[in-house]
């Protein structure tokens, strides 16, 4: 069955008449009377009663146009459907969190994402390691990712956002925790609560980096994988960590940071998505991310 049939036939129903019609639709009378009949014999019902003065419905044609407004209604939601799908303004994205920028950015671009673009599905993935979103982006259970670089994988576009220093976290019964800033050479003896080793973080090489150039490695190092567990283990006294400037968001009793005296070891953030993503509603997301955390220089992946 042809949608402009429906169309005529609709046309000719709410007006009643076949020459008011024609006018509405903007063609001639006698094709649009064949159509219709057309449509009938299609049907094999008679839609009309037809006599010199009016035009009527017949039950069956009064039934029919109940279901041709609701099709033609259909069609209409889904043409607009697609031209939102097309623009980027509807869809649904998976984005992942590196677990310092959970905190911090979180918050601040699900609150944007959704005032700016409400038609948009947000499916949320907090405290995601690096080599896991990357493995998410590729296998494409994630759209998007704020992570650390650097990446090694050609399969990702990485652009970097800003640059922020690590800072140390402390229980707030230690003793430098009164101080305004500390020096890293003076927690040398102090244990140390880390991301995970073996290349999974790159916050993690960056601590390790941070206190080998302050003369020291750390001799008693405790790995955890998520951020809210660093700080909290921090919090009940099993040690000192360095983490992101952004971390301090994140306020848990009897932890105090501290700023690190001197020059201090920076760690950048990126946003990440798969090389070549056309999607437009992906494309919308970045640019509100990239205007969110501020533009950054890009950063090829290592081939």
């Amino acid at each position: 069955m042809e949608l402009r049939r429906i169309q005529y036939f609709v046309a000719v129903a709410e007006e009643a008449h076949f020459g008011r019609a024609a006018e509405r639709l903007q063609m001639a009378q006698p094709p649009l009377s064949q159509q219709i009949k057309a449509l009938e014999a299609e049907m094999g019902v008679v839609l009309f009663r037809r006599t010199t003065r009016k035009v009527e419905l017949t039950a069956a044609g009064q039934r029919f146009l109940e279901r041709a407004r609701a099709i033609l209604a259909a069609v209409d939601d889904a043409v607009a459907e697609a031209g939102q799908v097309a623009a980027g303004t509807v869809g649904r994205i998976a984005i992942g969190f590196t677990g310092s920028a959970t905190y911090d950015l979180l918050p601040a671009l699900v609150r944007v994402l959704r005032a700016d673009l409400p038609g948009i599905e947000l499916d949320i993935h907090g405290e995601m390691l690096t080599p896991d979103q990357v493995t998410a982006l590729t296998e494409g259970s994630l759209d998007l990712g704020l992570l650390r670089p650097p990446v090694r994988n050609a399969a990702v576009d990485v652009q970097v956002l800003r640059r922020e220093p690590l800072i140390a976290v402390l229980p707030e019964h230690h003793p430098l925790a009164t101080r305004d800033r500390v020096r890293l050479a003076d927690l040398r003896d102090d244990p140390f609560i880390t991301y995970p080793s073996n290349h999974r973080s790159v916050v993690y090489e960056a601590v390790i980096d941070a206190c080998q150039r302050a003369g020291f490695a750390p001799a008693n190092v405790h790995e955890v994988a998520e951020t809210s567990t660093m700080v909290s283990f921090v919090a009940a006294g099993l040690g000192v960590a360095l983490v992101p400037a952004s971390v301090q968001h994140l306020r848990i009793t009897g932890a105090t940071y501290l700023p690190l005296a001197g020059t201090t070891r920076e760690v950048e953030l990126a946003l990440a998505t798969r090389a070549g993503e056309t999607s437009p509603h992906v494309a919308r997301v970045r640019a509100r991310a990239e205007a969110l955390i501020g533009g950054g220089r890009p950063l090829h992946p290592a081939r």
